[in-house]
């Protein structure tokens, strides 16, 4: 196998997983915020209402980032199915997508508040 695949395929996947593991990261900090958000509308000088429609933003933007997540890895699916066909059995580049975690999410319907 040509060695300009493989460092192609090298620099693919070092990039896919730093990719992969900034979705994470955004997921953990929406999570982080909204763990503060709940907690600072506990002080009893505020009204129980308050940040609710933050919350529900927030609620959707974690489940964009999430979409975002299971989008890179089906990306990560197509990629190592591509190392699987033109790399011909190097067991180090490909890497096994369990077909469950691909599966889409079945999509509720938002409520935008106005």
């Amino acid at each position: 196998m040509p060695s300009k695949f493989i460092d192609d395929a090298a620099r693919v996947k070092k990039l896919i997983r730093e990719a992969e593991a900034l979705s994470d990261e955004a997921m953990m900090a929406c999570a982080k915020l909204k763990q503060a958000m709940i907690l600072a509308r506990q002080n009893p000088d505020l009204p129980i209402d308050a940040g609710q429609r933050a919350i529900m933003r927030l609620c959707q933007a974690e489940q964009q980032a999430l979409s975002m997540s299971t989008s890179l890895l089906r990306v990560h699916d197509e990629l190592s199915k591509v190392v699987r066909e033109h790399a011909g059995g190097d067991e180090d580049l490909p890497t096994d997508v369990q077909p469950s975690a691909l599966d889409a999410m079945p999509q509720r319907a938002m409520v935008h508040a106005a």
